[in-house]
């Protein structure tokens, strides 16, 4: 497959994978085997930092071959995400953050106004910030501008598993982005992940499609052969659509045959 980097930061996979919502630690931790993910995002407001043992998080996450990225999960305006990316920083997680600032309780839609604050003042302090956005291509040009690493517009809301909503801004998106574009958010079974991928985008980031699964492991299995697919697909090149058919085979040079 052809390198994901973000950042000059080169990853193996272009699946993230969350961290929350799982039966167990110890399913988290064989779902991240399964998904051959080596980035994963943690919650830095429902994770305690200080906790040691079997019953810390982190210690299920071997950073020595998966990259922690650190979000700012349950931020509400642009102050506390800035803070919380702080608190990470200053707690030895990342300087990388996935910034969220969520303007409405009940459907998890971004705040984009606050999202832009956020990114400017994060990228000031030498973060680097991978913003989770509506998919509005003028927003994500906007992010961009203000220093974004990478856009994260989002498929369906979070938790919803509806699947990606809106192909043609994904696909508008992707082509006037100069940074890496990864679909954050709706995902609910491979074949959406399969289509993220086949509109261009560099990477699909899911957690409850995975974690609220019948078979966490299994589904992460699922959704790594889907992305590696779908990506494939895009370089490909698909064929165009056609109202009408197309005969597989060509009538040229068809020998000509006398009725019995």
């Amino acid at each position: 497959m052809d390198p994901f980097v973000i950042a000059g930061r080169t990853f193996a996979s272009r699946l993230v994978v969350g961290t929350g919502k799982y039966p167990s630690h110890a399913i988290m931790q064989a779902a991240h085997q399964a998904a051959g993910t080596d980035m994963v995002t943690v919650a830095v407001r429902r994770v305690d930092l200080n906790a040691r043992g079997e019953g810390a998080l982190l210690s299920w996450i071997d950073r020595s071959q998966i990259f922690l990225l650190p979000n700012t999960a349950a931020c509400y305006t642009a102050e506390d995400a800035i803070r919380t990316a702080h608190l990470a920083r200053e707690a030895g997680l990342s300087n990388w953050i996935k910034l969220e600032v969520i303007g409405d309780q009940e459907t998890l839609f971004p705040d984009n106004e606050a999202l832009l604050v956020a990114t400017r003042a994060l990228v000031k302090d030498g973060f680097v910030v991978l913003p989770y956005t509506n998919d509005d291509p003028v927003v994500c040009r906007k992010l961009e501008q203000a220093g974004a690493a990478a856009v994260m517009p989002l498929g369906a809301p979070i938790g919803s598993g509806l699947g990606i909503q809106n192909p043609g801004n994904i696909a508008l998106i992707k082509a006037q982005a100069g940074v890496p574009v990864i679909v954050d958010a709706g995902v609910g079974t491979a074949s959406d992940a399969a289509i993220a991928m086949e509109l261009g985008a560099d990477g699909v980031l899911m957690n409850t499609a995975i974690a609220g699964a019948k078979d966490p492991v299994g589904m992460a299995s699922a959704m790594q052969h889907a992305v590696m697919a779908g990506r494939l697909a895009f370089l490909s090149g698909r064929i165009p659509k056609r109202a009408y058919a197309s005969a597989s085979s060509p009538a040229d040079g068809l020998i000509a045959r006398s009725a019995v």
